[in-house]
């Protein structure tokens, strides 16, 4: 693997900070990048990689470079006379929210056969929504904070107390994310959280909570995490405060916290992680309540690939393990067999 293209942008509510993720990566990643832009409107752009600022975006620079189509294998420009195929070895995911997230480029890559890193559909199924991944969660005998889901028909809460946490389902980076006090701020928190979806979930906020990130992914040679980090934060993480620094790439310190816990820990992410997320590189950010830890959730393309985690992410980048793609052989033995029964189909 010595060439990566690393899509970033999409439709999606996270569109800059895709943008701040991928600069940070020419910073990052020690191989040959390659990076394809997708805009607001789903086209393809390869940007070179002395072009790659922000201001590029922000003024629509990027639509005078060169468009690219995607076909079987990979992603091509076209030229007056030929079309010439775009070369590297593996594509990297890193559109947040939205198109990214969601499973929309990961179906694109798996239709087309090219390889990538990233969360696979069915993964992005499970970690897109919040409510599906409370579901995911208590399957597989991960412990979740409590919580209620309501919808723009149904805006009644039921069971839990002020103050409260609102969130939409299906978005991240704290957009739309509100901790309500009291009653006379809930209609104006809920408002917030609809404009962005259908759907919210509704948490107790919990005072004094512990909270400590762990990133992993499976490698060649087996599972590899990062360090624990517990977040600074006053309430919690809203989306300026965690993206103003959105693009670093030097390591943060450990956490002080007793190797018991730690184990906890990756348990609980180990059974998140396998099967579903193999190919991947992830984020689960947890809570500890009494004792007990609980997912608070799965960032399946973390800020940053959460690079400033591991001691040695260019070598998790390089090692790490793809699952197999069956590969389906079509011979029309049905169709034939009905065509000689019946002489004519």
């Amino acid at each position: 693997m010595n060439k990566i293209a690393v899509f970033f942008g999409g439709m999606s509510y996270e569109h800059e900070i895709s943008i701040v993720s991928a600069i940070a990566m020419k910073k990052v990643i020690k191989k040959e990048l390659v990076f394809v832009f997708v805009d607001q409107n789903r086209e393809f752009f390869l940007i070179p990689n002395d072009k790659m600022k922000s201001t590029l975006f922000s003024t629509g620079g990027y639509k005078k470079e060169q468009k690219l189509e995607v076909s079987n294998g990979g992603f091509y420009k076209r030229g007056l006379f030929r079309t010439t195929k775009i070369d590297f070895d593996v594509a990297l995911n890193l559109i947040h929210g939205g198109d990214g997230e969601d499973g929309v480029i990961a179906s694109i890559f798996n239709f087309f056969d090219i390889p990538f890193i990233g969360p696979r559909p069915q993964a992005c199924v499970l970690s897109f929504d919040k409510y599906i991944t409370k579901m995911f969660a208590h399957e597989i005998g991960v412990k979740t904070v409590d919580f209620i889901k309501i919808d723009k028909n149904n805006r009644e809460i039921k069971g839990i107390d002020f103050p409260m946490i609102i969130k939409p389902c299906r978005l991240g980076s704290s957009i739309g994310v509100s901790v309500v006090k009291e009653q006379s701020e809930l209609e104006y928190a809920l408002d917030a959280a609809f404009e962005f979806d259908e759907d919210v979930l509704v948490e107790p906020f919990i005072n004094g909570v512990k909270e400590y990130n762990l990133a992993g992914s499976m490698t060649k040679e087996g599972m590899v995490f990062s360090i624990v980090e517990e977040p600074q934060k006053k309430e919690f993480l809203d989306f300026k405060k965690k993206y103003l620094d959105f693009g670093r790439s030097e390591q943060v310190n450990s956490a002080d916290v007793e190797a018991e816990l730690i184990e906890s820990l990756k348990e609980n992410f180990t059974k998140i992680y396998n099967p579903f997320f193999i190919g991947s590189i992830i984020r689960c950010d947890f809570f500890v309540v009494g004792g007990k830890v609980l997912l608070n959730e799965i960032n399946p393309i973390p800020g940053s690939m959460a690079n400033y985690l591991f001691e040695d992410f260019n070598s998790v980048v390089s090692n790490i393990l793809f699952p197999k793609n069956k590969k389906i052989k079509i011979n029309y033995d049905y169709v034939n067999k009905i065509k000689s029964a019946k002489g004519k189909l």
